[in-house]
């Protein structure tokens, strides 16, 4: 094999990976807001005592309103679907969450979620900085 075949093979392979990471990226961000969002629609009751645990007006009001948020965004994030909106959106989403939820940073569970979220937000606005990638519908489109 000569130097110039395999530098283009090297090329080739790497232009796979930067197509086929952004979508492994957002899968793997989707996942826990999708699995989020089905436990909460699965445990209503559970979830409002929680969101009024918290001290939340509305907890019926705010379960919809995260749900709706958690499984919209998850898909719309897999399928790279007006991306950088949707990752901002989930970003906040995330930051809120650990503000309202996961502030009580002297408990090692709630520490755990805190950073948790802030890892998300974080990785999240990497998504709204560099888009959502070739294998997506906002390539597409």
């Amino acid at each position: 094999m000569s130097t110039s075949t395999i530098k283009a093979s090297r090329q080739i392979a790497a232009a796979s990976n930067a197509s086929l990471l952004p979508l492994v990226g957002r899968i793997g961000l989707a996942g826990i807001f999708l699995l989020s969002g089905v436990s909460k629609a699965l445990d209503p009751v559970g979830s409002m005592a929680y969101i009024a645990s918290v001290g939340l007006p509305f907890p019926s009001l705010a379960l919809a309103g995260a749900i709706l948020v958690e499984i919209l965004g998850g898909v719309l994030l897999v399928l790279g679907y007006r991306t950088r909106l949707v990752a901002g959106a989930l970003a906040l989403f995330s930051l809120a969450t650990a503000l309202f939820f996961h502030s009580n940073l002297g408990d090692a569970n709630q520490f755990i979620h805190f950073f948790k979220n802030i890892a998300m937000a974080g990785g999240l606005a990497q998504v709204v900085a560099f888009g959502a990638g070739t294998l997506s519908l906002d390539a597409r489109r």
